[in-house]
C-alpha cells in the first residue's frame, strides 16, 4: 500500500527525530467541559477556592485532558494512514489554565515487526517553566512510501 501524498511515512522517521510539538492553553471554561464530559467533577479541576483550600495554588488541568492533549498531538502526527497501537502516561505534576503547555516526543525505536513498519516514542508535557508534568510511551504503526 503507498501512502497519499502528504502523510507522514515510515521511511521519513528517524531514532531522534523530534515530532511536531502542540502548544495548547487552557481555559477555566474548558475544564468545566472537560469535567462534563468526562465526568470527573472534582472540583479541584473548577472551583478556585475548594482548590485553594485543598493546598493548591489554582485550579489544576485534569490528567486526562492532558493525556489527550498528547494523544491529539500524535494522531496529528501519524495521519489519517498511520495507527497509534499503545499508549501510556504518568502523571509527574500539576498544571494549571491560562498558561501554555506544550506537548513533545521523540523517536526512540522503528522496526519491522508481523509485516508492520513500527514506531516507539517518548512522549511529555512541558508547562511554561520546562517541567515535565506528565511523561510517557506510545507506539505507532506507519504507512510505507
Amino acid at each position: 500500500m503507498t501512502a497519499k501524498k502528504g502523510q507522514l511515512v515510515y521511511e521519513d522517521v528517524a531514532v531522534d527525530t523530534e515530532i511536531p510539538p502542540l502548544v495548547k492553553r487552557t481555559t477555566r471554561r474548558q475544564l468545566v467541559q472537560w469535567a462534563g464530559a468526562s465526568g470527573d467533577f472534582y472540583e479541584i479541576h473548577y472551583d478556585k477556592d475548594f482548590a485553594i483550600a485543598s493546598g493548591l495554588p489554582d485550579v489544576i488541568l485534569h490528567g486526562r485532558l492532558k493525556a489527550a492533549y498528547l494523544g491529539q498531538m500524535l494522531t496529528d502526527w501519524i495521519g489519517v494512514e498511520g495507527t497509534l497501537k499503545k499508549f501510556d502516561v504518568r502523571y509527574r505534576g500539576m498544571d494549571v489554565p491560562d498558561q501554555d503547555l506544550t506537548c513533545k516526543g521523540k523517536v526512540t525505536k522503528k522496526y519491522l515487526q508481523d509485516n508492520e513498519r513500527l514506531v516507539e516514542l517518548d512522549i511529555w508535557t512541558e508547562n511554561a517553566r520546562g517541567e515535565r508534568t506528565v511523561t510517557g510511551t506510545a507506539l505507532v504503526s506507519l504507512p510505507s512510501r
